[in-house]
C-alpha cells in the first residue's frame, strides 16, 4: 500500500507538521484577538507555539481543521476505504470497480474472470440490444462482488484536515491495541498500522479524542435498532459491502454496519432465477468467505432526515444506478410512505410526490443523460 501526500492547498506542496501547528496556533489567537490579523500573524513564533500547545492540551481542537492535506492512497483495500469514507470530514475520489477492470490474483482472479464471461453471456441473452462496451461494464460491475474487501486494489484521493487525520490515526491505534479475536478486525489491523506508519511525520500525540472517547463510526455496537419513520428515520436492512460503499456517498445520511454471524450473499438478479447459475454463484462466492467478498451481506443501519432521504432517492432511483442500491432505496421509500400514512400526514404527503419510484418521473426533474431503460423499465431491469 502506497500513501503519498500530493498537495496541501498548493499542488505538490507538502505542508510540514510544524507549519500546520503554527497555522492552527494563529487561528486559535483569532478567538481572543486584541488587535488585527496582521499583528496576530506577525507575532513571535514562540508565542504562537505556546498558544497551540495550550489549545492541544485543552481539547479545543477545531482550529487544527484549518490546515488540510490531499493524500493519494494506492493499493488500498476496500475495507480501509469504507472506514475512511464513513468519517464526516473528508473529500474523496475513488477508482470505481463498476467502471474499471480490477487487477487481482489467485482464486479471486480466476472466479472474477469466470463470472465476467458468464455475465456477458447472460446480459447478451436477456438484453441483446445493449452495446458491447456497456455489456462489459455491467459484467464487471457484477463480477466485482467476488473481490475481497481486503484485496489491495483500490486507488483513491482523500482530502482531510490536519485534526481529522490525527484523530483517524489515534482511532486506528485504539483498534490495533484491542485484544480481539474478530477475524475481520485481525485482517484489518495491518492496513491500519501501515496507514499510521506512512503518515507518521504528521502524527501529533495530543491531537486525539481520548477525553470524548470517540472511535471510528463504521461499526454499530447496538444490536436492537428499531425501524422508525417520521421527520427523521432509522432503518436496518441487509445489503452487500458493495452496496454499503455506494450508500456512503450520501454524506448527509449516517451509516453503520453490523457483520452477520452466518455468511449470506447478494445474488445479481440477472442470474437469480436460473437455478443452476444461482447455485454456482453461491458456491463460488462462499468459497471466498474467509476473505469477505464484496457481495457478502451485512446489516446496514441508515439514519437521517426525510429531506436528505429524498436527496438519496434523486440519485439512486434511476436506471443508471447500481441495481442493488436502487431496489433497496425503492423498498425504503415504500416503507417510509406506508409508515407515515396515519402517523405523520405532512411527511406522508411530502413523500407521495416521489411514490412513482423513478426520478425521471419526479415533479420538476429534468434528465439530460441518455437512458437505455426509461421510466418504464428502470425498476424492473435485471442488470
Amino acid at each position: 500500500m502506497n500513501i503519498e501526500i500530493i498537495g496541501a492547498t498548493k499542488k505538490g506542496y507538502k505542508l510540514p507538521k510544524k507549519e500546520a501547528i503554527d497555522f492552527s496556533g494563529k487561528a486559535a489567537g483569532i478567538c481572543y484577538m486584541p488587535s488585527t490579523i496582521k499583528e496576530l500573524f506577525s507575532e513571535e513564533s514562540s508565542k504562537t507555539e505556546r498558544r497551540a500547545q495550550r489549545t492541544l492540551v485543552s481539547g479545543h481542537h477545531s482550529v487544527f481543521d484549518h490546515s488540510t492535506y490531499n493524500l493519494i492512497l494506492e493499493n488500498i483495500p476496500k475495507a480501509l476505504a469504507m472506514i475512511l469514507n464513513n468519517e464526516g470530514m473528508y473529500t474523496t475520489s475513488e477508482k470505481s470497480a463498476r467502471y474499471t477492470k480490477m487487477k487481482i490474483e489467485g482464486k479471486e482472479k480466476e472466479l472474477y474472470e469466470k463470472w465476467i464471461d458468464i455475465f456477458i453471456k447472460e446480459i447478451n441473452k436477456t438484453y441483446p440490444n445493449i452495446e458491447e462496451k456497456s455489456v462489459l461494464k455491467l459484467a464487471q460491475e457484477n463480477a466485482r462482488y467476488l473481490i475481497s474487501v481486503f484485496t489491495p486494489s483500490t486507488t483513491m484521493e482523500y482530502s482531510v484536515s490536519f485534526r481529522q487525520l490525527n484523530y483517524i490515526m489515534h482511532w486506528f491505534e485504539d483498534i490495533i491495541t484491542e485484544d480481539t479475536g474478530d477475524k475481520f478486525t485481525i485482517l484489518l489491523k495491518p492496513y491500519l498500522q501501515e496507514f499510521i506508519d506512512k503518515l507518521s511525520d504528521l502524527y501529533v500525540p495530543d491531537l486525539n479524542t481520548k477525553v470524548k472517547k470517540r472511535k471510528i463510526s463504521l461499526f454499530d455496537d447496538r444490536k436492537s435498532r428499531k425501524d422508525e419513520f417520521g421527520e427523521n428515520y432509522c432503518i436496518k436492512y441487509k445489503g452487500s459491502f458493495a452496496e454499503f460503499a455506494q450508500a456512503q456517498r450520501h454524506r448527509t445520511l449516517q451509516y453503520n454496519i453490523q457483520l452477520l454471524e452466518k455468511p449470506e450473499y447478494f445474488v445479481p438478479p440477472i442470474i437469480k432465477e436460473d437455478e443452476r447459475l444461482n447455485k454456482e454463484w453461491l458456491e463460488d462466492i462462499d468459497s471466498l468467505k474467509d476473505n469477505y467478498p464484496q457481495g457478502m451481506l451485512v446489516n446496514i443501519i441508515e439514519r437521517g432526515t426525510v429531506e436528505n432521504f429524498i436527496l438519496k432517492c434523486k440519485e439512486r432511483l434511476c436506471g443508471e444506478a447500481q441495481i442493488e442500491i436502487m431496489l433497496q432505496t425503492k423498498e425504503i421509500l415504500d416503507k417510509y410512505i406506508e409508515n407515515t400514512k396515519d402517523s405523520n400526514p405532512e411527511v406522508y404527503e411530502y413523500l407521495l410526490e416521489y411514490a412513482p419510484g423513478v426520478r425521471c418521473r419526479f415533479k420538476g426533474w429534468k434528465c439530460i443523460s441518455p437512458c437505455r431503460w426509461g421510466s418504464k423499465n428502470a425498476l424492473t431491469r435485471k442488470i
